[in-house]
Formats: structure tokens, C-alpha cells, sequence
């Protein structure tokens, strides 16, 4: 028996939209994206506690994250640092897994050539830690911008009741950041390339 064109077009239609919304996933990428989105709408300042290649980009600045934006597949935490408004991290459930993704953008708005790289979850990591290693994408963009030691670059993202944790780690290197969420502080502007009106 055929149905009427109208009633497999609305069928095809929700098929559709609740593909759209219930993006598959896993009991511990569960767990951490929850735990991140229970901090939305609050700010915390962060200290670097390790740094071996002694970088002056982060050095007696105020260093400051935002859960600033969250829906049921994305998380956008701009990270602050001094009046530095170029960073936003963002975090998306995929369905076969979780993205994390550095959205780099200048004063007006325009994206940095050096922009929306990161890594993919390669396994189900834990409720409080997830790894993000370099993505096919974020290779080629290193090697594009002749920082090819990136290559091998690995994420890490910490979420515990007292501390958020943003780690990079390759051979011979390893920065982090540790956030303080037992203190939240005043939210900071909004970051370079957003819009409150439009986002």
C-alpha cells in the first residue's frame, strides 16, 4: 500500500529532526559533558602549574574561563587571557564521540589563520578526564604553518567538584592550566568573534 506523499514527507521530516537532536553517545563522554554544562553561565581564574618551554604568552596575566554556551551537543568556554579575547574552546558530542576544537579569532571578529584545531576522543576516557589527540585536519594546518612539532599533540581536559584542568602534551612538551571552581568570579567580556545578540 502507498502512502500519501505528505505523510512520508512529514515521516522523512522528524526522521530529520530527531537525528538532529539525540546525537548517539556513551555513558562516560555523558558524564563529562554533564559535569562541564552544570558550570555554564560562571566564570573561574586559572594559575599555569606546568610550562617547560617557559612561554611569555601566559606569563603575570590573568588567565580566566567561561562555560559561557551550552546545548545538548556543544559546549563554548572562551578562554581569557589578560585582555586577550581570541579563545574559545569548543566541546561537541558527535556521535562517535567528543570533539574539541580551538576557535581563534582576532579583534574583529575574522578567523586566525591558526584556527579550529584540535582532536577527537579516540576511546571512552573517563566521567573526569578526556583526551583529545590531534585530528587529521589539525595535522595538515600545523604542517601548513610550519609548526610541524604539533603534529603529535594531545589534549586533555580535567573536570573535578574543586578543578577544571586544560593540559597540551606532546614529546617534550606539556602545558596546564588549572581552573579553581570552588570560587567563581565576575564573567568576562564576550569573546572576540561573538555576538550576545546573535549566538
Amino acid at each position: 500500500m502507498k502512502l500519501p506523499v505528505l505523510v512520508v514527507l512529514s515521516g522523512l521530516f522528524l526522521s530529520s529532526a530527531f537525528a538532529q537532536t539525540d546525537v548517539p553517545s556513551i555513558p562516560s563522554h555523558d558524564a563529562f559533558f554533564s559535569a562541564i554544562s552544570e558550570l555554564c553561565g560562571k566564570a573561574f581564574s586559572g594559575t599555569v602549574t606546568v610550562d617547560n618551554d617557559s612561554s611569555d604568552a601566559f606569563a603575570n596575566k590573568k588567565l580566566v574561563m567561561h562555560v559561557r554556551r551550552c546545548d545538548e551537543t556543544q559546549l563554548q568556554i572562551p578562554f581569557h587571557v589578560g585582555d586577550d579575547a581570541s579563545r574559545t574552546w569548543l566541546i561537541t558530542k558527535t556521535g562517535s564521540g567528543l570533539s574539541l576544537k580551538h576557535d581563534h579569532r582576532h579583534k574583529d571578529g575574522t578567523e586566525d589563520a591558526l584556527a579550529q584545531y584540535g582532536g577527537h576522543t579516540v576511546d571512552a576516557g573517563w566521567a573526569q578526564v578526556q583526551s583529545f589527540p590531534a585530528d587529521q585536519f589539525s595535522k595538515e594546518l600545523f604542517v601548513e604553518q610550519a609548526i610541524p612539532q604539533s603534529v603529535g599533540n594531545t589534549w586533555q581536559m580535567y573536570i573535578y567538584p574543586e578543578r577544571f584542568t586544560y593540559r597540551l602534551i606532546r614529546q617534550g612538551r606539556e602545558f596546564r592550566v588549572d581552573f579553581d571552581l570552588t570560587k567563581p568570579i565576575e564573567t568576562p567580556p564576550t569573546p572576540w568573534g561573538y555576538d550576545d545578540a546573535q549566538d
